[in-house]
């Protein structure tokens, strides 16, 4: 069976190194203070390391880790359970914290602020609120869409990163370091290949290398060289960009079906069948840093490097198969 590939430390972990310093000096800040860590927000796409961050943090600090995620936490007594139940000093890594409900997030402001929990106990003109004291911890949320998050939420976190996306040196060095892991031989070049089109994201980079160690091994090659890489990348419908066959379908309703955009992201999702958070969270990102689409106000617009990539004229007229590109 693989090894796990998430880093385990600090210090092997690659890329972000302005969020991994901050963090590091906090991290041994607290430590020097025998206290918790402050909350941390981690923002970013999907896929850049902020469950490993997370986890690393909780490593680093040596507490325990206790995952769970917005929609798990629906009610508030969802969130009694789980606070109730921390050791002290635990790191709760929230994921997809901006999909919690707004009366689950209020439940959290008193626990990050004054470790306080109140309950109410009983109902009607009875009740009576009764306060539980929770032990220090530290709560590390994770979200794709910063802008989601109340500002009273948000403004609890002591430590806030955005994670970018990575550079292909950068995930040229994870490459290797996981075909390592997993016992590939992997020469430079082939990192290199893998890396260039692996959408600036190591979950992405990982994937791929799986996917390629696989075509290797049923080719019968013993090193995954640049040629075994791109040939393999080729088979997976990944190309020379790192897009697949559904940021093609995307680029090609806005340049055809569109004539170029603008179109809104409800409109774009029905032309291709595809969710609209799907779109803004996983395939938007990359197509903006690659500059191949723009946001205006009128919507989604191609831009010529989109055309240029996929052979299409400038007017959108030629039709195109998607496995043309």
């Amino acid at each position: 069976m693989d090894l796990s590939l998430r880093p385990i430390s600090l210090d092997d972990f690659v890329g972000q190194d302005a969020v991994c310093g901050q963090l590091q000096v906090a991290i041994e800040a607290a430590r020097g203070r025998q206290e918790p860590l402050d909350h941390v927000l981690l923002a970013g796409p999907p896929g850049l390391g902020k469950t490993s961050l997370a986890r690393i943090v909780a490593e680093e600090m040596g507490v325990p880790f206790v995952p769970t995620a917005g929609p798990a936490l629906e009610k508030k007594a969802d969130v009694a359970a789980v606070l109730s139940a921390l050791e002290p000093g635990s790191v709760l890594f929230v994921d997809e914290i901006h999909r919690l409900p707004k009366s689950v997030e209020e439940t959290f402001y008193p626990a990050m602020e004054d470790r306080r929990l109140p309950i109410t106990v009983g109902q009607g003109p009875g009740a009576r609120i009764v306060t539980l004291e929770i032990p220090a911890f530290t709560m590390i949320g994770a979200t794709t869409r910063a802008g989601s998050l109340s500002r009273p939420l948000r403004d609890r976190f002591g430590l806030q990163f955005r994670l970018e996306h990575y550079e292909v040196e950068d995930l040229s060095r994870i490459v290797s370091r996981s075909a390592g892991l997993l016992g590939l031989k992997l020469s430079p070049g082939g990192a290199v290949a893998i890396a260039s089109r692996s959408r600036g994201t190591p979950r992405v980079a990982n994937r791929l290398l799986r996917r390629v160690r696989d075509h290797a091994q049923v080719g019968g090659h013993q090193e995954i060289t640049e040629t075994v890489a791109v040939d393999a990348l080729g088979a997976l419908d990944v190309d020379s960009l790192g897009l697949d066959r559904l940021d093609r379908e995307i680029l090609r309703a806005i340049c055809v079906t569109f004539r170029g955009g603008g179109v809104g992201l409800s409109t774009l999702g029905a032309a291709i069948s595809e969710e609209t958070d799907t779109l803004e969270d996983v395939y938007e990102p990359f197509l903006l840093k690659l500059g191949l689409i723009e946001r205006t106000p009128r919507g989604r617009v191609a831009t010529a490097r989109a055309y240029e990539h996929l052979g299409l004229p400038r007017d959108g007229s030629q039709q195109l198969g998607l496995d043309g590109a």
